[in-house]
């Protein structure tokens, strides 16, 4: 099993001291771990798991019911693009194709640089905006396929 690092568990610390038990951390214990290893696989999950006292079951359940806590390899860098009605009347298809396009990935594909995965999001709540995406935590819009090659290359 993947054991949990000094600087994992000292996050996790934090959190646990400010709520009611252990069990509760599980989200931010998750986030944790994604913020340190990009993603959760099975060996980290089934460490967090055994650190605050879950089943990998349990565990399991929230990690699969949130989806931006990635049980799948990601790249350094997430896009998400949003994928709300709004967005789609505004043209979020041609923006889709040039990030495939310009990644030379699908999406849900980590590309062979290692620097991107590019998501669907249901709604990144920016319909002023739209289309839109974001990149990492920076909202980017409204986006035209013709701005997706100099938006990417602002993250190395």
């Amino acid at each position: 099993m993947a054991a949990l690092s000094s600087a994992e568990r000292a996050e996790i610390d934090a959190e646990i001291a400010i709520l009611p038990d252990a069990r509760s951390a599980s989200i931010e214990a998750l986030k944790t771990v994604q913020r340190h290893r990009r993603w959760i696989d099975d060996d980290a999950l089934g460490a967090v798991a055994e650190y605050l006292d879950l089943s990998k079951h349990e565990l399991e359940a929230i990690a699969s019911f949130y989806n931006l806590l990635f049980r799948k390899p990601v790249g350094r860098h997430v896009v998400l693009v949003c994928d709300s009605v709004s967005c789609w009347i505004l043209g979020n298809e041609a923006v889709k194709q040039a990030l495939e396009d310009s990644l030379g990935a699908a999406f849900g594909e980590v590309t062979r640089d290692d620097r991107f995965t590019a998501l669907p999001m249901q709604c990144l709540g920016a319909c002023d905006r739209g289309p839109a995406l974001m990149i990492d935590e920076d909202l980017h819009g409204p986006v035209q396929p013709a701005d997706v090659s100099e938006l990417l290359r602002r993250y190395p």
